[in-house]
């Protein structure tokens, strides 16, 4: 609810402080006092449109602060963390600040934040009837949210929610799959081609590796058997010379006929060279073996650069490495394979959808039906508050209109209205048809009382609701305020004393002339001045003891 209102600068308002209580509000004053300058201070702290000329005379700029209590789960909150404003938890100040030039800049908590953002908080918070620009009720966008919550249907609306995003992922899933089945048949033709290509030459994995090094070994093939010959040459000795087996064999048969002359000084030399012997031996034969393992066939040059030139050029033409040939086979015959899957895929995918479709469907006719219940209960509640507020000629009905499929969503398949006939004959059309600015708050009084459970707006002011009634008529309009002051907290602007009566609070809102001009002021009201302003209403300028007795009783009545 709206707990205080700060007011600096605005027209004939230089400083007030207001602090309001739950249930009916009233606030009264002769015509001209400034109660609409209330509103309008009011506004500005909601977001509505700023105007320069409400900044007083002589000041720089006009402040507004509306400060509300609300439950920690109220709408509000989740929309400040949509746009990432840190609100806290339980009150909220909303803050518009207003320069001469028309400029204004909005904060919520002392955050800064966007006009337009203050407005929707504002409008969540506060809803205004009479002759100010906020009406939400006129505005058909909340009409079904409201139906659906006087009707208790949220269990419904979650399962048509959820309903439409799993059709909606079906469908999604059946786009997708018939654009690349699309896609894959286009591009078949090349698929064929390039898997042709790719089995074909057969890639294996690390064959660019190997293929390279025997490359370089048959490149060098000259070099290594000019090499290898010379060494076996000089391993078995040529032109009548011995080889180093021969001589180390020699040098060892020389040298063991004298060791035992030589006291041991010749074992280790005898030792040496028979390791040297084997080693020479084994050398001589792994020459001998490289000689004969090495193919080093010049045309086999030929063949191995051939392979390996032609992955090569099949690996810059798919623009990868040779070594992901293999992989890239792979994944194109998965593509190939697809075209002839694809079709039985949307098949599946488009029974999937149709289901999907199917259940939403039956989930948003449940919805529908919970909706047609509820406008009628709703249209009959609506009028039978109509006939006391003299509104007995007007109708009320809900439309539930169906949608065409293309308009069908989350929130099901229904257009939502409220509508009204003010004269027998005339169809029924939008509530903004109704001509008096009156007529409309008695109008919105009446569905409030009908919907006050309903609605998460914790604060409502109604203006002019009493415009052209009086007697048993006011009375009625202000026994439905009461009503609704139950369930929320409720300000009424009023010139009727049976409406005043009835509130729970009073303020007087007047004007006094000083020597710094005209000055609006607001008094919070005892009983005593109660009594005496609801005399005043009554009797007018003079105030007369029957006019005090009136207001009485009034107050009596009215539980004052």
């Amino acid at each position: 609810m709206l707990s205080t209102l700060s007011i600096r600068d605005v027209v004939l308002i230089d400083r007030l402080e207001l602090e309001f209580q739950p249930g009916l509000c009233a606030l009264t004053g002769e015509t001209g006092a400034g109660k609409s300058i209330l509103l309008d201070a009011l506004g500005l702290a909601l977001g509505l449109r700023a105007d320069a000329r409400l900044v007083r005379h002589g000041a720089a700029q006009a402040v507004v602060s509306a400060a509300f209590e609300l439950e920690v789960d109220h709408p509000a909150f989740a929309l400040l963390m949509e746009h990432g404003v840190a609100a806290g938890e339980g009150d909220l100040v909303l803050r518009r600040v207003l320069g001469t030039d028309g400029r204004s800049r909005a904060f919520v908590n002392d955050q800064p934040v966007s006009i337009a953002l203050l407005r929707r908080i504002g409008d969540a918070l506060v809803e205004i009837h009479g002759q100010f620009e906020s009406q939400r009720l006129l505005d058909p966008a909340t009409h079904r949210d409201l139906l659906d919550a006087f009707g208790r249907l949220r269990p419904l609306c979650e399962a048509t929610s959820q309903s439409w995003r799993g059709w909606r992922a079906a469908a999604d899933a059946r786009d997708r799959a018939e654009a690349e089945l699309e896609a894959a048949r286009r591009d078949e033709a090349y698929l064929r081609h390039a898997v042709d290509e790719l089995e074909a030459l057969n890639p294996c994995s690390g064959e660019e590796e190997r293929l390279a090094q025997h490359r370089a070994l048959l490149m060098n093939s000259e070099k290594l058997m000019q090499a290898m010959d010379e060494a076996a040459a000089e391993l078995n000795g040529t032109d009548g010379e011995r080889g180093v087996e021969n001589a180390l064999r020699a040098a060892v048969r020389l040298l063991e006929r004298v060791a035992d002359k030589a006291e041991g000084r010749l074992d280790a030399a005898v030792g040496a060279l028979e390791r040297s012997l084997s080693e020479a031996v084994e050398g001589q034969a792994l020459v001998e073996k490289a000689v004969a393992d090495m193919d080093l066939d010049p045309r086999r040059l030929e063949e191995i650069e051939e392979r390996l030139f032609a992955l090569r050029a099949l690996a810059r033409k798919h623009g990868c490495g040779v070594d992901d040939l293999m992989e890239l086979r792979g994944n194109l015959t998965a593509k190939l394979a697809a075209v002839a899957d694809g079709a039985d895929a949307v098949a599946r995918l488009v029974r999937e959808q149709e289901e999907a479709r199917a259940r939403y469907l039956e989930a948003a006719d449940r919805l529908s039906g919970g909706r047609v219940k509820a406008a009628s209960e709703l249209d009959a509640g609506v009028t039978a508050e109509l006939e006391p507020l003299r509104l007995g000629k007007a109708k009320f009905g809900t439309g539930v209109e169906r949608l065409g499929e293309k308009e069908w969503g989350e929130h099901g398949i229904d257009r939502v209205a409220f509508l009204v006939a003010t004269n027998p004959g005339i169809p029924p059309g939008p509530l903004t048809r109704i001509a008096s600015g009156g007529e409309l708050a008695r109008f919105m009084l009446a569905l409030k009382v009908v919907l006050a459970q309903a609605d998460p707006v914790p604060t409502l002011i109604f203006d002019e609701v009493d415009a052209g009634i009086g007697g048993a008529v006011a009375a009625a309009v202000g026994e439905r305020l009461a009503r609704v002051a139950g369930e929320v907290q409720v300000l009424v602007l009023t010139h009727s004393p049976q409406v005043a009566a009835l509130g729970g609070h009073h303020w007087r809102v007047s004007k006094s002339a000083g020597d710094a001009g005209a000055r609006t002021r607001v008094d919070v009201l005892d009983e005593t001045e109660r009594r005496e302003e609801i005399a005043r209403m009554l009797a007018g300028t003079k105030v007369t003891e029957e006019a005090r007795a009136a207001a009485e009783s009034l107050l009596h009545g009215g539980g004052g």
